[in-house]
């Protein structure tokens, strides 16, 4: 996934859950590690990078 996709993806996650997305895609990136699927995991925590950008610096 490139990171046009990473971030349409987050902007996706950010308009359907608002505040609770960062969330959302760290328990996902979670499930996939406790699941030993790191490539999917490695994507929802970019999904996850993406979100803290898209929000803001004073939102953490």
């Amino acid at each position: 996934m490139d990171e046009t996709e990473i971030y349409e993806y987050a902007r996706q996650l950010l308009e359907t859950h608002g505040g609770r997305a960062v969330a959302v895609a760290a328990q996902q990136a979670s499930n996939f590690e406790q699941e030993n699927d790191q490539e999917q995991a490695q994507i929802w925590r970019r999904i996850e990078a993406a979100l803290k950008l898209l929000r803001g610096p004073t939102q953490g």
